[in-house]
């Protein structure tokens, strides 16, 4: 096994012999870290030659001489011939500047690992000169690490006044498997974690011991935390150093207040990060086997909060049947809101569910219709959270009970 060393090689001069694709794949990372790339070889592919023409690496259009190891920090030599590899190796060797030596690892004094870099973590895997193994067991690494499976979090701080961040996750109806893969790393990597109650509560039990989590959880008629708090606390933790994640239900711009924690965030200078979630909106009808739209039955969909008189909503809505209206938030005003939409136009036989509990063990779906719902409801004891949805496309649900 070789000693497993990192090379700072900004503004170091590398010397690069031969103008392949596998010396071009080498290129782009060595650019990457900023070294001073110097190509020798006399034919080149088409990468190399554009590096050159933006003036990005110094081609040398010629066989390799020795020369050229002048002022190097590190050689790769790709240039095809046995002979020449073994040339360039020892050259290098005697002049005490590490070489790779591509195609013979077993003679090569450095080798280049399979290389993945996720955020600012490097991942590098060398196996006894095995690259394909090595690129496999590099990519279940990173996607492990993609994911937020293995843990990202810091616990070194760059200085102890460095700036914290706040990420406004989506972390999608209940479920840890419909959270994007985006949320999950930045959960990963928290030091603070705010969660509302209906987001994906079993992926807090997977954090770190030290991790701390706030709950400002809301239920219907009781906010223990007032938004005004929750702002503060977003923008306290991340002044204190901290990498914040507001853990959501649903997505943080659909009715979850996240437009206001985002300008919060901002007006008090703090970095701030949108990760958009798996809205209840949709999924939770889907959980319930309900399309929102459907060729032949919707063509469109409205979104509204049901916790306020939608009276004054009803007009901008269209009142046919094949077009979808949810509500969320609705339970405690569903009597009223059913009755308004019925005055508004809306026909009294429209299909409706009830959804309680979306993608939860204890999912419930209620039936019937804009006359029915609201006593069906009452008798069955329905209860929040559950997302209500009005329309044809619920008559497409396998748990619809026609009347």
């Amino acid at each position: 096994m070789t000693y497993p060393l990192g090379l700072q090689l900004r503004g170091r001069r590398v010397l690069v012999v031969g103008g392949g694709p596998v010396a071009a794949r080498r290129l782009q990372a060595l650019l990457d870290d900023g070294a001073r790339v110097t190509v020798v070889a006399p034919f080149a592919c088409e990468d190399i030659t554009d590096a050159a023409a933006a003036g990005r690496v110094d081609w040398q259009q010629r066989e390799y001489r020795t020369a050229d190891l002048d002022g190097a920090w590190l050689v790769l030599a790709h240039s095809g011939s046995a002979e020449a590899q073994d040339r360039i190796a020892a050259e290098a060797d005697a002049l005490r500047i590490w070489c790779v030596k591509g195609g013979d690892s077993a003679a090569s004094a450095a080798w280049v690992p399979a290389v993945a870099r996720i955020d600012d973590v490097t991942v590098a895997v060398n196996t006894d000169g095995d690259p394909k193994r090595a690129a496999a067991l590099r990519d279940g690494v990173a996607a492990a690490l993609e994911s937020g499976e293995l843990p990202l979090r810091r616990y070194r701080r760059a200085s102890e006044n460095a700036m914290g961040s706040v990420a406004l996750v989506g972390g999608g109806p209940a479920d840890a498997g419909l959270i994007t893969t985006r949320g999950r790393r930045l959960l990963a990597q928290a030091d603070v974690v705010v969660a509302d109650r209906l987001g994906p509560r079993s992926l807090l039990t997977g954090l770190s011991a030290d991790v701390q989590v706030i709950e400002v959880g809301k239920l219907p008629g009781h906010h223990p935390v007032p938004q005004d708090e929750i702002n503060r606390i977003l923008v306290e933790q991340a002044l204190l150093g901290n990498r914040v994640v507001r853990l959501k239900g649903g997505d943080p711009y659909v009715l979850g207040r996240g437009g206001e924690e985002e300008a919060y965030c901002r007006d008090h200078g703090v970095p701030v990060e949108v990760v958009p979630g798996v809205t209840s909106a949709i999924s939770v009808p889907a959980a319930a086997g309900i399309p929102v739209t459907h060729r032949g039955v919707a063509k469109g969909f409205s979104v509204i909060t049901g916790h306020e008189d939608i009276r004054q909503q009803t007009g901008l809505i269209p009142l046919g049947s094949d077009h979808t209206l949810i509500l969320l938030m609705g339970v405690s005003l569903l009597r009223s809101s059913a009755s308004s939409l019925i005055t508004g136009g809306r026909a009294a036989s429209t299909p409706v569910a009830i959804i309680e509990s979306g993608w939860m063990e204890s999912q419930r779906v209620t039936t019937g219709t804009l006359e029915t719902i609201a006593d069906l409801a009452e008798a069955r004891g329905v209860e929040s959270p559950a997302v209500i949805v009005v329309g044809n496309v619920v008559a497409l649900s396998p748990h619809w009970q026609p009347t």
